[in-house]
């Protein structure tokens, strides 16, 4: 095995202990951030992205180099096979085409690993923030609670203290509020004497109405008949002249 695919074979073996261990249910997400929160992270974090990006592009070359080396010996196993070559020159080629095999599985799992180690880091730091979030909104709500408490009980200390105060008082200000009441019962009274007066004026109103209308249908009644009688007279005197 070459120089770089035995680095590429060490940074997939180092990729997938990186994975299982962010995968460990007994370390919490607000306990990684607290790691990535580190000063050597902090300085690592700053050349993340174009780290991230250059590994991407590295394993990328090497994936394509692979399946090319992969094509080119599948190709060459086929014809030597079909011409019946030396058995050591076939068993040379096949070899090669196992070590392609081989490089094509190795750049293709760690660029897929790579990208899922990303992703799991995102996902870590995004639910630490969420968790880290919720603590505070929960810590905001139990002090709102206790503050609401604290004045409701306050309130309800006030209002005693004013009932007390109000009960000193009420023998004062009965009289003046016996004096309003009677001239409130008194401007009543005068209004429901305007009112009863003109409820009367509006009874007048109406029997005379009614009565202009019993004349009226009696008229117009008066007139149907009279209407009639002509019609009749009118359907006579038609037939005469047929």
């Amino acid at each position: 095995m070459t120089f770089q695919w035995t680095a590429v074979a060490a940074f997939l073996y180092g990729e997938i202990g990186v994975i299982l261990v962010l995968c460990l249910p007994f370390i919490s997400p607000l306990r990684w951030q607290k790691i990535f929160m580190i000063p050597l992270w902090s300085k690592v974090a700053v050349f993340w992205n174009k780290m991230f990006l250059t590994i991407i592009v590295l394993l990328i070359v090497l994936f394509l180099d692979a399946v090319r080396e992969v094509k080119k010996y599948s190709s060459i196993h086929v014809n030597e096979k079909a011409a019946n070559v030396n058995t050591n020159a076939f068993d040379h080629i096949q070899m090669k085409l196992f070590r392609s095999q081989r490089n094509l599985y190795l750049s293709g799992f760690s660029l897929f690993l790579w990208l899922v180690l990303r992703r799991t880091v995102t996902l870590l730091t995004q639910l630490a923030k969420g968790m880290t979030a919720h603590a505070a909104l929960e810590t905001q709500v139990n002090d709102a609670t206790e503050a609401a408490k604290k004045y409701m009980a306050e309130n309800e200390r006030l209002q005693e203290a004013l009932s007390e105060k109000g009960s000193g008082k009420k023998k004062d200000s009965a009289e003046g509020t016996d004096e309003k009441l009677k001239k409130e019962v008194e401007h009543l009274k005068a209004e429901l004497q305007k009112t009863s007066n003109a409820l009367n004026k509006a009874n007048n109103e109406v029997a005379a109405v009614k009565k202009q209308s019993e004349g009226l249908r009696k008229e117009y009644n008066h007139l149907m008949k009279e209407y009639e009688q002509l019609q009749g007279s009118l359907n006579e005197a038609d037939k005469k002249d047929l």
